[in-house]
């Protein structure tokens, strides 16, 4: 009896296995596949292959004007923002001091040269020695060029604009004293307003001087004709970039420089990014 029981006992122990086994391979056979291997994720592009690509308007060309002598502002003839021709006089300091030299200088000039003269006559009649003669001369010599130094010292005292364009800021005030090097006034050229922007490399194949496309500029929202000039000389290793300047082709009175937009310049059909 008591074998019979232990038989009894056993075989239900291996039933309760086998249907534990039998709901695990159920489970395991409706269970959600695994997730396939996550295709390569392509890399986000860099700015440059979205052809976001940004440019600011630069003048064509721009300097500071400042005083060469030292002496007092006398009148500044233009402002900040004015159109300005090429030779016009911006800024006039005062020079009386200067001009007081020139005019000494000028007077010790002739009387060199007049004794140079007489001392010409002197020694055609060979009354005078050669020494005195090449002293009278050496005097007159040294008087041209005192009154040459005094004149192109003078010249300093009017300052013209080297070229057409407009007044960035102005520095000084009228009768301040100003020393040798002090800056007067900034001054740009606009009559071109030019692009610097990067692009890639590999777009040599096809960008060349000459190509034209649009920028627009975000100041007036408005998208305005553009044309390369020329490309850099040298291939950022890094970056694989390229520097790149064009000029705004044509003439358009609301772009002043400082103004900046994107650069609306993508690769022909067929050439890829």
């Amino acid at each position: 009896m008591r074998a019979v029981r232990f038989c009894s006992h056993r075989a239900g122990r291996l039933a309760a296995v086998r249907l534990l086994v039998l709901l695990a391979a159920s489970a395991a056979a409706h269970a959600a596949p695994p997730p396939a291997p996550a295709a390569a994720t392509t890399s986000t592009a860099p700015a440059l292959d979205k052809f976001d690509i940004r440019a600011q308007l630069s003048p064509r060309r721009y300097t500071t004007l400042a005083a060469e002598l030292g002496a007092k502002v006398k009148r500044i003839t233009v402002k900040e923002g004015e159109r300005i021709k090429a030779g016009q006089l911006l800024v006039s300091l005062d020079c009386v001091i200067q001009a007081a030299q020139r005019d000494k200088a000028k007077a010790a000039l002739a009387a060199a040269e007049r004794n140079y003269a007489a001392n010409t006559r002197l020694n055609e009649l060979n009354a005078i020695g050669k020494v005195e003669l090449d002293t009278s001369i050496a005097e007159r010599d040294k008087s041209r060029a005192d009154l040459a130094l005094i004149q192109a010292t003078l010249s300093k005292c009017n300052i013209y604009a080297p070229y057409a364009g407009r007044v960035v800021e102005q520095k000084v005030r009228a009768e301040q004293y100003v020393e040798p090097g002090t800056a007067l006034l900034d001054i740009l050229d606009d009559s071109a307003l030019e692009l610097d922007f990067i692009v890639p490399s590999r777009w040599l194949a096809w960008l060349k001087p000459g190509h034209t496309f649009r920028v627009f500029i975000d100041e007036t929202q408005k998208s305005y004709p553009a044309r390369i000039q020329r490309l850099g000389a040298r291939v950022d290793p890094i970056s694989q970039s390229v520097k790149a300047s064009a000029v705004i082709d044509g003439s358009f009175s609301e772009l002043i420089a400082g103004m900046s937009g994107r650069i609306e310049l993508a690769p022909p059909e067929g050439r890829g990014q």
